[in-house]
């Protein structure tokens, strides 16, 4: 089969379109004929080598996974060939075809199509829990949610909003991005690539701050977001794409009972019934036209360094997706 592997760390050059063996079945695992699969930040964090967690090599990026089972191992029971699926999983998306256990898997409703249910997964699971279980997200809370144009950005805004928030600001670095936002309902928008970004934010809250912020970039965004938050308000911190390490003064969380939390897809991931109820019911939302998603660009396999180029470019809005 033909897939998309990384042999060293490095710039997108380093993505080799590669033929590899059909992954064998292990017990309690189906091979998924994969239709689609998402491309994510992460996904170039691993190629630097800069990842959470260790990127072993020779490796095939790919978390987000949507397709059709062509065969089963005999212990499966619960899932049957020719059924459509869709998985978060290590790696190995980035392939035409991928081995995949039982508990990974959901079926995806028949008016979800493959891009949809792949494009949902990582930043639509992740979006769900940031507010939802770290954010610990209440009726009529404030929510601040940077870079929201992007695929977190763009699931998070209107999540947010069916989760019950009073009022959702969203950042974006272009007028276009904005506009974006605010169709999706955010009730503010906000060019974060303006100096008084973070005033503006107080504003729009009558000084009060905000109840929730998502933050992913660090250094200078991040100390200006502290400035922003309300009391008991909660920062979640997803993602550091700015690349650079934040140093803060911890005092200053204790002027308006501020907390910081960590937020880390994988840990989520552990937790099957956990992982399992969101995607089911993101994957319900998108089928009523309740949640709209944003497909930026599709590309066959073979444009997976265009792909990657265009998202550390800061060129994409909402979601990428790769058809193999």
């Amino acid at each position: 089969m033909k897939a998309i592997q990384f042999k060293e760390y490095g710039n997108p050059e380093v993505l080799q379109m590669v033929d590899v063996p059909i992954p064998s079945i292990r017990p309690g695992y189906v091979l998924v004929k994969v239709k689609a699969a998402g491309v994510n930040f992460a996904d170039t964090a691993r190629r630097y080598g800069q990842y959470l967690a260790k990127t072993p090599l020779p490796y095939i990026p790919g978390a987000e996974v949507a397709g059709v089972i062509t065969e089963i191992s005999p212990e499966v029971t619960e899932y049957k060939k020719g059924e459509c699926v869709v998985a978060l999983t290590d790696d190995g998306g980035y392939a035409e075809f991928i081995a995949l256990h039982v508990s990974q898997l959901v079926k995806i409703p028949e008016n979800v199509d493959f891009n949809q249910a792949a494009a949902i997964l990582g930043q639509g699971v992740s979006a769900y829990h940031i507010l939802k279980t770290s954010g610990q997200i209440k009726k009529g809370d404030t929510v601040l949610v940077h870079a929201a144009a992007g695929g977190v950005g763009t699931l998070a805004v209107q999540l947010a909003k069916i989760m019950g928030a009073g009022k959702v600001i969203a950042t974006a670095s272009s007028s276009k991005k904005l506009e974006l936002v605010h169709s999706l309902g955010a009730d503010v928008g906000i060019n974060y690539t303006e100096e008084n970004w973070h005033e503006q934010v107080l504003a729009a809250t009558e000084g009060k701050g905000v109840d929730i912020i998502l933050e992913m970039v660090g250094g200078d965004i991040f100390k200006k977001s502290l400035k922003c938050m309300a009391i008991n308000g909660r920062l979640v911190v997803y993602g550091r794409a700015g690349g650079q390490a934040t140093k803060f003064d911890p005092a200053i969380l204790m002027q308006r009972n501020v907390s910081i939390i960590g937020f880390w897809l994988i840990h989520i991931l552990k937790d099957v019934k956990l992982y399992k109820e969101s995607v089911i019911e993101l994957l319900n939302y998108i089928g009523e036209g309740k949640l709209k998603l944003i497909i930026g660009n599709t590309f066959p396999l073979d444009d997976a360094k265009l792909a990657h180029e265009l998202i550390e470019g800061r060129q994409t809005i909402g979601k990428i997706v790769l058809n193999p």
